[in-house]
């Protein structure tokens, strides 16, 4: 191999390197989003969960009421 043909292969060599090496960034960077948006998620989560259980509670004492009004 002549020193043009490997000086070519060699560039080539290093533009993939650098293309992977831009892939892994990015990759990185989509992972830390993704990190932000699933703790965003587990937080709404457990926000809906408290609701849903303080509504429960609060059907629960309306519908006491109810009863005991007519068993009274």
């Amino acid at each position: 191999m002549d020193d043009g043909a490997h000086e070519e292969r060699f560039q080539q060599h290093e533009e993939i390197l650098r293309s992977l090496a831009a892939m892994l960034a990015a990759q990185h960077e989509m992972n830390r989003q993704q990190v932000a948006i699933n703790q965003h998620v587990e937080t709404t989560l457990a926000r809906v969960e408290t609701t849903l259980a303080r509504i429960e509670t609060l059907l629960a004492r309306m519908i006491r009421h109810e009863d005991n009004g007519r068993d009274a």
